[in-house]
């Protein structure tokens, strides 16, 4: 086939899809091209930039025709930043886009036809929704940049605000940037590995309103750090100033080891009438407004009678097993973090839960392990990471013959992976609903329920 386009030629281009990372797709005489910053419904001119053999890439001149779901971001620095990709499309919109892209996956990789998914649950308010923010620092051109990293690089986009993130972030990158630079505090180069503050990490209790401000650093220690904790004491609800030691050359953010400067070494917030404790080194789901709905739509698909043993496999720091254990007879939750195995029963004693229990380990050593034991379950719930389960895992939970299965999927690719091997073994694929934890970016959460 005779490739269409010209490198550094302006075409005219209709947008009719979405890529994975919210770049538009459009054909040019059925030559498919992305196109940063188009959605479907546009009519552009655009400049090639780059042609492979199947696809080639354009860069947006001109919109000649706007979608009619297109909007203007209202974040200043939207077109810098990589954090949202699709805050220039209606939310409306957005919502029918995540269905879409379930869909897409289930029948493009799952091979399950005529499936049925369900309305995406969105956010009636869909800003400043994010409990946790991770900001990197560097020097800058001119001065000190904190902000986050600008689309495929590990450039910083310096900002103020940012309408995703909790308002409590704009007042701490103002303290800490005043304090690096009045008392000339160095910050990280990855390249040489030299410098002290690498990230500031900060956590919100929404519920509770209890705020945590987390500073990263490539040393034992931050000089003049009381200073900073006098400044940061001015914001509304601070509980917590932890340093987390962090000397190794990597771009993992977190350290092993945090040591708390001023307050508890954790926050408290509630999913539910739960109540958890959370520490720098947790991990706690990051939309706390969208997990409770998340976790009831487990409860609804589960159908608990409050006689079922539950097995909750990659179970994080407890959340799903303890939002169910009222419901369940007992639950058990496997996960590989030992840290957060520490928090589950921190958390479990807390709220006096007494029917949950947890294991540290390897989902795909504990699983087959404890079968060969004689566990079994009444229904598993699966929350793996984004790379899914393991063979083994569904192997083992297939053998357990469970009633039910449900699964919550943070990536839609490997959700369809997997649905096909548990299909393929008997299961039925009875509900997909599609919940968007993060507006204005192209990730979805989806919650499916498998029976026998």
């Amino acid at each position: 086939m005779e490739i269409p386009v010209i490198k550094n030629e302006n075409y005219k281009i209709i947008i009719d899809d979405l890529g994975s990372r919210g770049e538009g797709i459009g054909k040019i005489e059925g030559f498919t091209v992305f196109v940063e910053g188009g959605i479907p419904g546009d009519i552009l001119n655009i400049l090639i930039v780059k042609v492979k053999k199947n696809y080639a890439y354009g860069k947006l001149m001109e919109i000649i025709t706007p979608s009619k779901n297109r909007i203007t971001p209202t974040c200043k620095y939207y077109k810098r930043c990589g954090g949202c990709q699709i805050q220039h499309i209606d939310y409306k919109e957005q919502l029918n886009i995540k269905r879409k892209i379930v869909l897409d996956n289930l029948e493009r990789i799952g091979g399950i036809k005529g499936v049925s998914v369900s309305e995406t649950i969105g956010m009636d308010y869909p800003y400043y929704y994010r409990n946790k923010a991770q900001f990197p620092v560097k020097k800058g051109k001119n001065g000190i940049d904190i902000g986050f990293y600008s689309l495929r690089s590990h450039d910083i986009v310096d900002i103020e605000c940012c309408e995703i993130q909790h308002k409590n972030n704009e007042k701490v990158l103002k303290i800490v940037k005043d304090f690096i630079n009045k008392y000339n505090i160095s910050v990280y180069d990855e390249v040489c590995h030299k410098g002290l503050i690498r990230h500031v990490l900060t956590k919100t209790g929404f519920t509770t309103n209890d705020f945590m401000v987390c500073i990263i650093i490539n040393g034992k220690s931050l000089p003049k750090s009381e200073f900073l904790v006098k400044e940061l004491k001015k914001i509304d609800g601070l509980k917590s100033v932890i340093l987390n030691i962090n000397t190794e050359k990597t771009n993992v953010i977190l350290g092993e080891r945090c040591k708390t400067i001023y307050g508890n070494p954790y926050i408290t917030d509630y999913i539910g009438d739960i109540k958890f404790e959370i520490s720098a080194l947790s991990f706690f789901q990051v939309n706390p407004v969208q997990t409770y709905k998340l976790y009831s739509k487990v409860v609804e698909f589960a159908e608990f009678t409050g006689n079922e043993n539950v097995l909750d496999i990659y179970c994080g720091l407890g959340s799903i097993s303890l939002f169910i254990a009222k419901y369940v007879k007992s639950v058990f939750g496997v996960e590989i973090v030992e840290q957060a195995i520490e928090d589950a029963k921190r958390n479990a004693k807390l709220n006096n839960i007494q029917n949950a229990k947890f294991k540290a380990g390897k989902a795909e050593e504990v699983i087959p392990e404890i079968y060969e034991e004689g566990f079994t379950a009444d229904i598993v719930i699966l929350d793996p990471p984004r790379k899914g389960c393991e063979k083994n895992v569904i192997q083992t939970v297939v053998n357990m013959k469970p009633k039910k299965i449900v699964y919550v999927s943070c990536d839609p690719s490997t959700l369809a992976r997997d649905l096909k091997d548990f299909l393929q073994c008997g299961y039925r694929l009875e509900n997909v609903q599609p919940v968007d934890m993060f507006p204005s970016t192209v990730h979805v959460e989806t919650i499916v329920l498998l029976t026998t």
